[in-house]
């Protein structure tokens, strides 16, 4: 594949997930909609990394903060701590010991908060692929 072919792949893959957490959280599937926040984060990242790096294949890393080091992307200390506690959702979500305080957590509300602001970073993103 292209580079071209690579950004789109993970450009695509990371809209697919994006729609898929608006229709969990649509059904209040509230932990896995903040569990594929943190994918759709993560792929949009990889498409970065690959429009800022001569490899076309990103680092098999899902660590949002450590991904975006990767890029050319200049990130505040306060999106930095955004991604960070982002990426707590990739590891509550997936893991026994964490999910079920993690379930608890995820009210409505608390999704609801978290999950505009991945939507807005996603689409800040997006724009940086430009």
């Amino acid at each position: 594949m292209t580079k071209d072919e690579h950004i789109k792949y993970w450009l695509e893959s990371a809209q697919y997930d994006f729609e898929t957490a608006q229709s969990l959280f649509q059904n209040k599937k509230f932990s896995w909609t903040l569990f594929l926040g943190h994918l759709v984060l993560e792929k949009i990242l990889k498409a970065k990394y690959v429009q800022d790096n001569d490899n076309q294949v990103p680092p098999k890393l899902h660590d949002l903060v450590r991904l975006s080091e990767l890029t050319k992307l200049t990130l505040t200390e306060e999106q930095k701590l955004f991604l960070d506690e982002v990426n707590d959702f990739n590891l509550e979500a997936r893991y026994p010991d964490y999910k079920q305080s993690f379930y608890k957590k995820c009210t409505e509300d608390f999704t609801a908060g978290y999950f505009k602001k991945i939507e807005e970073y996603y689409q800040w993103l997006k724009f940086q692929l430009k």
